[in-house]
């Protein structure tokens, strides 16, 4: 197993899988920095500048990043898609690698094993992983009713189906930043997966019953 990243190396993740454009910058050396900004709309236009502003606080340049990480949902899937593609072009642009990390599992992290995350999906539904001390399980949709769990859960869902939940140790995109950072610093020479949305619920709009246009030659 081949170490990438030292703690000399900096990270920095963002998020807009909710509503809030936010980002956390892991610094050289160990310490972080973390900005959240609550917003319903706006992310696209917000996210490049935020994370200029957080480099610049920091007194580093996007060349001295070493990786990227992104929370790839479940969530706002026009959220989901605009880190995505911001992680992506990122990457590209500057060289370097961008980890996908779920929602589920940033909630999970820093917390005893095991544990189940049961977050509010909206429309009467959780999301739902159990995450064991060696792996963790598959995510699901279930109706936000009660229903048994063992041991204890963490979440905003939690509360739906009538169970207290931990609290999580670290903000969401500071969890997200540390996965990633895991993930490349215990990681193998395989290169990463590009992050990729991770949906468990189909899209709200449906495709346009018209048929296409007849394209003509000249």
């Amino acid at each position: 197993m081949r170490c990438v990243l030292s703690p000399s190396d900096a990270v920095l993740a963002f998020d807009t899988s909710a509503a809030h454009c936010a980002a956390a910058l892991l610094l050289p050396g160990g310490g972080s920095l973390i900005r959240i900004e609550d917003m319903a709309k706006g992310q696209a236009e917000r996210l490049l500048p935020l994370l200029e502003e957080v480099l610049a606080q920091a007194g580093l340049t996007w060349q001295a990043l070493s990786a990227l990480g992104v929370g790839t949902g479940p969530g706002n899937f026009t959220g989901v898609r605009i880190a995505v593609a911001a992680a992506r072009g990122l990457s590209l642009s500057l060289g370097i690698p961008a980890i996908g990390v779920t929602r589920l599992e940033a909630l999970a992290y820093g917390l005893p094993r095991p544990i189940t995350v049961i977050e509010d999906a909206r429309r009467d539904e959780v999301y739902v992983q159990r995450f064991d001390r060696a792996e963790a399980g598959a995510a699901s949709l279930a109706p936000a009713v009660a229903f048994s769990v063992d041991g204890p859960v963490t979440g905003s869902g939690a509360a739906l189906i009538g169970l207290p939940a931990v609290i999580q140790p670290v903000p969401l995109v500071e969890a997200i930043a540390r996965i990633a950072a895991l993930r490349i610093r215990c990681g193998t020479k395989t290169p990463q997966p590009r992050p990729a949305p991770f949906y468990l619920r189909g899209a709200d709009a449906a495709p346009p019953s018209d048929p296409p246009p007849v394209i003509l030659d000249a």
